[in-house]
């Protein structure tokens, strides 16, 4: 530690101020870091993914990482030497003693192999200055009292500030290599491999639909939408309960620890109440119609069901907020909190025209268009899944045909452009069901009845648009009284089944 001493007393920087002097900073072990990557340029491999210039507390120090590290990239030798020549007008290294201070780094470097815990030590202060800077920040703009600074707005964005930082960089994540990209891309694609080529997304239990959207992805933004009654809230349920009660944690491929199946479901649930919601999903896995919880009129054997259920899904890591008429931002900060406290995999919300925009905007279109931009954002900043169920217009009920299309949703625009994959949920039987004939009319009747008992518990799913894969229709089977969807047996199947 001599050599470091000596340079230290001579050549540390002056603070400009007292604040600068209070930051926490270890000039010493910027020294030792810069001086053995001088020594041996294999240094850089090992603290590369940790520091970059901007974490180095002297300016000076700062710009001999940055000038090294541009030369190691080129399979260029970094030295005292080589740096010389790219440094020798720098005001900052003139003050430290010029070219020569170069020279006392290299020559006071102890040992390569402490090195990553120098960087480890110097990336540490940088996020405290970070974390003091930022709680400055949000001192100062409480203290200013402004029309246009809201306090709820300052919550979320030091929220979102704290969150990105958190986050080990991801707020800075800019350009990356092609060469990252597809090694990104082989992963997912070895990820369904290994999946007896199924899935690269998350499953929704649901095999048909799974087929067809290769599961839910990470960053994509799902529209879910349809008529009042059409099931809706209902297939959110079953796919937010699938995916929570199939969750297992483990390793993941990057060595992190994650969901290796299922996942953690978040869902905003702005038009039911939690307990609403609950008592659906508890009919579906108990199997005891929802009209009977919500009258209580369970027999034994069915409460006992109804408990045992209750207990099961006691576990189940998903988590429900049912705060009306919630404005996006903080939509968004509440993602992130459940991200970073519990986790996050899935996040559904229900449904996109009950979310609130900043309220800047008086058109409403403009208004729904930053909501599903912001919802988008929440897919690609938490990197997860977002399934948002939205309303169609009525134009629907004046077609003969009210299978929905794209045209049919609300303020369509924003939301189809926006979307990676926009879905409809249709069941023809409700549509059917209002069109019975009179008792007198017996001929029609028999027609009706006959094609009533083929779409009986049946139900389609439309996908409109697929960014990466098919569009097209996926048959569901729908049991009303359990508010369930299911996969549907095919005819060729029920037979294969008689034969056994």
């Amino acid at each position: 530690m001599s050599g470091l001493s000596a340079i230290n007393d001579s050549m540390q920087p002056q603070p400009e101020s007292e604040e600068i002097t209070t930051a926490p900073h270890n000039i010493e072990a910027e020294q030792a870091l810069l001086g053995a990557l001088m020594v041996n340029n294999d240094v850089y491999d090992r603290v590369a993914n940790l520091v970059s210039e901007k974490h180095f507390y002297d300016p000076v120090h700062g710009r001999i990482f940055e000038i090294a590290a541009q030369r190691i990239q080129k399979n260029a030798l970094a030295s005292p030497v080589t740096l010389k020549a790219f440094m020798e007008d720098d005001p900052g290294l003139a003050e430290l003693g010029g070219p020569a201070y170069l020279a006392r780094l290299a020559g006071a470097a102890i040992s390569v192999f402490a090195a990553r815990d120098y960087a480890q030590m110097i990336y540490d202060l940088a996020i405290r200055r970070d974390l003091i800077a930022i709680g400055q920040e949000i001192s100062d703009k409480a203290g200013r009292v402004e029309v246009d600074s809201e306090p709820a707005e300052q919550i979320v964005e030091a929220e979102q500030q704290l969150y990105q930082l958190g986050e080990a960089g991801s707020s800075d994540s800019g350009f990356q290599s092609f060469l990252k990209a597809v090694t990104d891309a082989v992963q997912v694609a070895n990820a369904a491999y290994m999946r007896d080529g199924g899935l690269a997304g998350i499953s929704t239990g649901l095999i048909d639909m799974d087929k067809k959207l290769g599961g839910l992805h990470k960053s994509d933004l799902l529209i879910l939408a349809g008529r009042p009654s059409m099931g809706k809230t209902s297939l959110a349920t079953n796919i937010a309960y699938n995916i929570a009660k199939t969750y297992k944690k483990g390793k993941l491929p990057d060595g992190s620890e994650g969901a290796v199946e299922g996942g953690v479901v978040g869902f905003y649930s702005l038009e039911m109440s939690a307990e609403q919601l609950a008592a659906r999903i508890l009919s579906e896995a108990s199997e005891v119609p929802s009209d009977q919880i919500r009258r209580g009129d369970l027999n034994e054997s069915e409460f006992r069901r109804f408990v045992e259920a209750a207990k099961d899904l006691e576990a189940c890591p998903l988590y429900i907020d049912d705060t009306a008429s919630l404005p996006i931002a903080q939509l968004a900060a509440r993602a992130r909190r459940l991200k970073r406290t519990h986790g996050l995999d899935v996040l559904i919300v229900d449904y996109l025209q009950l979310v609130r925009g900043s309220g800047r905007s008086e058109n409403r279109v403009n208004e729904i268009s930053e909501i599903t931009q912001g919802l988008k954002a929440i897919a690609k900043e938490l990197e997860i899944p977002v399934v948002a169920l939205s309303q169609l217009s009525r134009q629907v009920e004046n077609r003969d045909d009210k299978r929905p299309q794209l045209s049919d949703l609300r303020e369509s625009g924003s939301i189809e452009q926006d979307a990676d994959v926009v879905m409809f949920v249709y069941r023809e039987e409700y549509y059917k069901e209002r069109e019975k004939p009179g008792e007198h009319d017996v001929d029609a009747m028999m027609k009706w009845q006959e094609e009533m008992s083929h779409l009986s518990g049946r139900a389609e799913v439309v996908i409109g648009k697929q960014r990466h894969g098919p569009i097209g229709t996926v048959e569901l089977s729908f049991e009303g009284k359990f508010t369930r969807f299911g996969n549907l047996v095919k005819d060729y199947q029920r037979n294969i089944e008689s034969e056994f």
